[in-house]
């Protein structure tokens, strides 16, 4: 079977055949292939956007890229590619951006609609409904410096999400067939397009956290982490409006976020070039005597995230939406115990009170709450922690998703 993938970033083997580090944003993309390419049956292609024209080999895996920025090449070279590699299946991953439209355009062209599958990763269109995420007006409505001389306003970013989303919608209403994995996914999607053929296929997650497992004498006591913290959406405010509550009961309690220092003093040249939200989580974190409390841990790679998991009391997810976040399936397969925002698919991946905590995203005192109720509990974390693994097992079993995803492509080229 020859398989043609188009994502929206390189798998980390190609990036490192490109001479980059091995960090990727796309971390689900790395477990699947990983899998598929250890079947002998399977040639996979790979076609990404990328700052140049590149081309390559590695084992069965082939790939190529195109410059995002250029619509008019786009078409050629996907044009070129699907009549050169005569692909079996083609499988389009993500919605967020035009040159997957570009590319379902290509496909409605050369009549493949019907063996090209659309996965849902998140969906810009509702995303944006969501980007100011409860912050206060004067924030939303604001703008740096930075953000005039760049044009890159929080409000000229949502606007980003909502143009993102119109390409999205197009390019939904052109597919035939979706692979999706929660609630959320499937009534959004079969809203913007109801004869969608909606496939179930879970994720599976990267190799390492397979591999390990959270153990409550080995983390770091009343310690929280944060996978991501770069947009509103993903929620840190909230976080750390929580923070002055938990101090109250652990004084000693800590964050552990990726990404750059939201603590360290910056020149007045510096101070000039932050955005919105980074000036507003600065300001947070100094109005709230939390500049000791919150560790920066910048870009992590995945033996690095994995390591800041279990070195971690407690996971939080604080985002104002999400599908089904990584995040939370890699600390529940870790054993992590997890608070998260109760928001899009969550509850299709964690029980509350079973396997986690889940609160109302604007609830920042429960967030609070839920936290210093695991702080407090061993047995509770430990129960959470043995629960939540044993879930996470099963939604994301490389064995079934792998079985599943390959039933779908055998589906869409009329195999059974």
């Amino acid at each position: 079977m020859k398989i043609l993938w188009l994502v929206n970033t390189p798998l980390v083997k190609i990036k490192k055949q490109l001479g980059e580090n091995g960090v990727t944003t796309g971390g689900w993309l790395e477990g699947i292939s990983s899998e598929l390419l250890k079947q002998k049956e399977i040639d996979l292609f790979v076609l990404f956007p990328y700052n140049k024209i590149v081309k390559g080999e590695i084992d069965n895996l082939k790939f190529a890229s195109f410059v995002e920025s250029d619509d008019l090449n786009q078409a050629k070279i996907y044009e070129s590619i699907l009549q050169t590699e005569k692909p079996s299946v083609i499988h389009v991953f993500g919605t967020e951006f035009k040159h997957t439209l570009n590319f379902v355009k290509v496909c409605e062209k050369l009549n493949l609609l019907d063996k090209t599958v659309v996965s849902i990763q998140g969906l810009c269109s509702v995303y944006a409904n969501h980007y100011f995420a409860g912050l206060p007006n004067k924030i939303s409505n604001g703008k740096t410096l930075k953000e005039i001389i760049r044009g890159n306003s929080l409000k000229s970013q949502k606007q980003s999400f909502i143009t993102r989303g119109e390409n999205e919608i197009k390019a939904l209403q052109i597919a035939k067939n979706v692979i999706g994995r929660t609630d959320w996914d499937k009534a959004c999607s079969l809203q913007i397009n109801p004869k969608l053929n909606y496939y179930f296929c879970n994720e599976t997650l990267r190799d390492t956290f397979y591999k390990n497992n959270w153990d409550f004498d080995k983390c770091k006591k009343h310690s929280i982490f944060v996978s991501q913290a770069y947009y509103p959406i993903k929620g840190f405010h909230k976080v750390l409006e929580a923070m002055p509550e938990i101090l109250k009961q652990f004084p000693d309690a800590k964050v552990f976020v990726t990404g750059k220092d939201l603590t360290n003093n910056l020149s007045f040249k510096e101070k000039l070039r932050l955005g919105s939200y980074e000036k507003y989580l600065r300001r947070l974190i100094a109005d709230n005597n939390l500049t000791d409390k919150i560790i920066s841990l910048g870009m992590l790679d995945e033996e690095k995230m994995c390591k800041a998991y279990l070195n971690a009391n407690v996971f939080v997810s604080a985002s104002s939406i999400e599908n089904s976040p990584n995040s939370v399936g890699e600390a529940m397969l870790l054993g992590t115990p997890v608070v998260s925002s109760d928001v899009g698919g969550v509850k299709n991946m964690l029980k509350h009170d079973e396997e986690g905590f889940v609160y109302p995203f604007d609830e920042s005192y429960m967030l609070a709450h839920y936290v210093c109720e695991l702080f407090k509990n061993k047995n509770l974390q430990i129960k959470f922690s043995e629960n939540a693994k044993k879930h996470a097992a099963e939604t994301h079993s490389k064995e079934k998703n792998l079985k599943q995803l390959l039933s779908i492509y055998k589906k869409l080229i009329g195999e059974k």
